[in-house]
């Protein structure tokens, strides 16, 4: 039987620039912590059994020796096929509802995948979003598109939702965790893009091996972040 797939997680690629204080604050002073992932498919996960990102990160924050005794949560609010406009209508009632200390807001698949969407609408969603959690005691950290064979037959629109999604993130000093950079270094690094995906017809979704390590790279990016990030001392 061959040997599993190393995870190459290239720390150099998805660091986030910024902190997390808010989470940091609360893993510091509460027992029960809550994360909420918030996007399409690739966050709600699919019928092809391929367990998506948010219960795996759950379990990789609960079993970190450093959090123990906390009880983390990572609530799934993924809807699959939407796209920022669409979560823009329900992120009062599925994110700021609960009352998160971070928010994984994962976005632009469907943006892609999606002809009918257009980059204005998109942008000016994906914006609104962010300008009601920005007043909010919680982190953001947006994560852009996976890289597939779909995503991958439309690089001109790809690379322009992609830059769009960067550059809103930078101007609202929000961290982006790059997905889609991560996953095209696996394809530069020798990882055939077929491999990437679960083997469906549309060839969208990722698989089993490329979603743990898009996990993991996420989960040590979060990590990172933490490790950088100054709490008061009171």
């Amino acid at each position: 039987m061959p040997e599993p797939r190393p995870c190459q997680t290239h720390p150099e690629i998805v660091k986030l620039e910024h902190g997390l204080p808010r989470f940091a604050a609360a893993l510091k002073r509460q027992r029960k912590i809550k994360v909420v992932a918030f996007g399409s498919s690739s966050t709600a996960g699919t019928r092809d059994g391929v367990q998506p990102y948010p219960p795996r990160l759950e379990t990789l924050l609960r079993r970190q020796d450093q959090f123990f005794g906390r009880l983390i949560d990572v609530v799934n609010r993924g809807v699959g096929g939407q796209e920022a406009p669409e979560e823009f209508s329900r992120i009062e009632a599925d994110v700021v509802a609960e009352a998160p200390a971070l928010v994984i807001w994962q976005v632009g698949t469907n943006a892609i995948f999606k002809d009918s969407y257009n980059i204005a609408e998109v942008q000016a969603t994906f914006e609104a979003g962010l300008d009601v959690l920005a007043v909010l005691p919680l982190d953001v950290v947006v994560m852009d598109s996976q890289f597939t064979q779909a995503i991958a037959n439309k690089p001109k629109r790809a690379d322009d939702f992609m830059s769009m999604i960067a550059q809103v993130s930078a101007g609202r000093n929000v961290n982006l965790f790059r997905r889609f950079a991560l996953m095209k270094r696996w394809v530069a690094d020798g990882i055939p893009l077929p491999e990437l995906d679960d083997g469906k017809e549309n060839n969208l979704h990722t698989g089993e091996w490329a979603t743990g390590c898009i996990t993991q790279a996420l989960f040590e990016a979060i990590i990172d972040a933490l490790a950088r990030t100054s709490t008061p001392t009171t």
